[in-house]
Parts: structure tokens; sequence; C-alpha cells
């Protein structure tokens, strides 16, 4: 299997403190509407009696700003009180952006969101203390031990996680099953030098046998700022062929974002399930990139779609520059999310497309100028001019 990002969640005693085609365009942008396992809520709702405090350090970019943002939202309808930490200036320019823009859904509901220095937590929050701790923002230790320093301090936390980017993974290969289930499953050697890997060993050495790794990889959902599906949006309703690199069979876990919060609010409220633990933070079923310009195109309302397959090499092009996702195989299982935090997916990738398509059209992207000069180098390469397009 191929590994994908590290979410380390440290489970320790104590507390954090400071003080220690074309389509039709729909009519309006869908409203926000988890839909959560309640079994997560259930979980967390069981630890929420006393009133637990939960603070996210939240990045301010890149697709899992909107993990934070979704985690929050399930443990505040949880019964948990919710600080979200956003690093960084809260007069930027990407907070005029989603899902920060949609903050005020988290202070409505009784959330506190503040910005600051993830190196000093302590002077962000004022003083305040947390029974968990989620660190959305540390990809190595250059960004996640300021942090975690101070959640390794006197005063220890009840419970705690670090998620990340997707790294660790060194090869790819179809599926993350034992080779005892078959031919072309065998598990693919994590990466060590990947920072994730660090993070993970750092926090393991601090908290001993109470924490555990929660590794996501594609993720999507109502408020990611992350152009993924959005990519093929982009060529399909201007009725522009699709490239993608390799022969399209290349398989890929990608998730809806809810799936992974709730996942991680089932290790809140069932730490010792959790403890000593990896998971995959990924859905139970694998799409080919070739099924993900098709469903895409299905969400999106088009007849059909034009798929041309390149070689990046032949055709003098980056693959990670022109493609939004790794032309590789690229997924993993969560069989141990389902065994030990009885966790189970609710992604439906047809389904919640169509939510995102809503959101794409809602802002008008899809009439909007737009270059497309790799594509065009790819299409040259490979002999197929964008007959007719719309630029």
């Amino acid at each position: 299997m191929a590994f994908a990002a590290s979410t380390a969640t440290a489970l320790a005693s104590g507390r954090f403190s400071a003080s220690s085609a074309r389509p039709r365009r729909p009519s309006s942008r869908p409203s926000f509407s988890p839909r959560a396992a309640p079994a997560a809520r259930a979980a967390v709702s069981a630890r929420a009696e006393a009133k637990k405090s939960e603070l996210v350090v939240n990045t301010n970019s890149g697709g899992h700003a909107v993990f934070g943002f979704y985690f929050a939202k399930e443990l505040l309808a949880a019964g948990l009180a919710v600080t979200v930490l956003t690093v960084g200036d809260e007069a930027s320019d990407k907070m005029k952006k989603p899902p920060f823009s949609r903050f005020s859904e988290l202070t409505s509901a009784g959330g506190k969101t503040v910005w600051g220095d993830p190196a000093d937590v302590g002077a962000a929050v004022g003083g305040a203390s947390f029974d968990v701790v989620l660190d959305n923002n540390g990809k190595d230790g250059r960004t996640s031990t300021p942090s975690s320093r101070w959640w390794t301090g006197p005063s220890r936390p009840a419970r705690g996680s670090s998620c990340s980017s997707a790294a660790p993974a060194s090869t790819g290969r179809p599926t993350s099953r034992r080779k005892s289930r078959g031919a072309g499953a065998a598990q693919d050697a994590v990466k060590e030098s990947a920072g994730h890997v660090g993070v993970e060993r750092y926090i393991s050495e601090q908290f001993a046998g109470s924490w555990a790794s929660f590794r996501p990889q594609y993720m999507i959902g109502s408020g990611n700022n992350k152009d993924c599906e959005e990519w093929f949006f982009d060529r399909i309703v201007r009725g522009r062929p699709v490239p993608i690199p390799g022969n399209g069979m290349q398989l890929t876990n990608i998730t809806h974002v809810r799936d992974l919060a709730s996942m991680l609010a089932l290790a809140v409220g069932r730490p010792g399930a959790a403890a000593g633990r990896v998971f995959n933070c990924v859905s139970d079923r694998a799409v080919t990139l070739d099924g993900m310009a098709r469903v895409c195109a299905a969400a999106a309302g088009a007849a059909a779609v034009e798929i041309v397959h390149y070689d990046p090499a032949a055709a003098g092009v980056d693959a990670k520059k022109a493609f939004p996702f790794r032309n590789m195989h690229f997924c993993a299982e969560p069989r141990a999310a389902k065994e030990a935090l009885g966790w189970a997916s609710t992604t439906n990738l047809p389904e919640d497309l169509k939510e995102r398509y809503a959101e794409y059209a809602g802002r008008g992207r899809g009439d909007k100028p737009m270059a497309f000069d790799l594509d065009d180098k790819i299409l040259a390469a490979v002999g197929k001019a964008p007959a007719g397009a719309i630029v």
C-alpha cells in the first residue's frame, strides 16, 4: 500500500496548558451538512459529559485546512468546547477563502477561533488549557516540534493529534491487503525519510504507548480549497480533453473529509482503542484515474468526457505539475479503523462530487478565462488538438 498523510494522535494523561461540459449552473452553493457517522459522535459525546475542551491547530493553506474545520464541527456537535488556532493573521487574504471564510459556522455553534504562531501556542490561546489537541499543521519536525514541545511540557494532554500532508509512501502498489489475500497485494514500505514519519516517531517517544497515527490521502468536501476535482471540472465544462498520465488505471483513494473527521473523533472518544495504532484515514473504496474523470463528468451533467492518455517523459512535462494526483497506485484500506474504532465510511464519490460541482459552478469558475498551456503541450505531443474547446 502507499501510505499517505500522517496524522499522529497522542493520547496521554493530563491536560494541555499554556501555563505549564458546460452544464447548467446550480442556483446556489449547497449548505454545509456533514453526515458524520453516528458512532463517532456517540463515542465523543460519552466523553463530553464534563465539557471536555479541544484545541485544533489548523494550517492556513492546502487541502488540510478543511480537515480541521470539519473536525471542529464534529466535536462541537458532540458537545465539546472547541478552539481553532489558525496559523497566521486573521486579516490575511487567505482568510477570505473557504474554509476560513466559513468560520462563523464554528463560532455560531459555540466554538472559538484565534490566530497566531504555532511556535507560541500559549500566547495564541491566552493561557487556556485543553484536554485534546489536534495539530493540523505539522508536516515535519520544523513545523510540528514547536507546538509539540508545548504539548509535552509540564501539563500533559488527555489526548492530542497532529495532521500533515501525504508523503510516507515509497512506491505505489494497488492495495494495502496482506500478501495472504492474493497476488499484487503486498504492503509498501514506509518512506523513513518522510517528515511525517519523524513527527510520528517524536510523538511516540514523548507519549510512550498512549498515541496513535492517522494517515489521510486525498480528500474532498464542501469548503476544500485545494484543486483536485476542480481540475477535472475546468476541462469538462469547456469541452476540452482530459489528459491523464499513464494508462488511467492507477488506483487512488478519495475520501469525503467528514469521514476523516469522524474517524479521528472516534479516537478522541475511544483513546484506549486508538492507543499505539496506525490508521489509514481513507474510504473503503478506490477509484481509477479514468474513473475519476468519468464521475466528475457525470457530476457536472456532461454526457461524456474525452480522456487522452500520455507518457509524461515523452510529452516533456512534469506529471506533478500537469496532473493533480500521483501518477501511480496510491491507495490504502481502513481495516484498522473499522476493527479497532468501529468506524464506517460514508463516502459516496458520485454524490459527493455533485456537491463539489455545485460549489464550483456557483463561484462562476467555469465561465472564467483560463490558460491550458501544459494541456496543449501534452495534446500536441500525442497529436491531439483540442478542437472546438472553449478556453
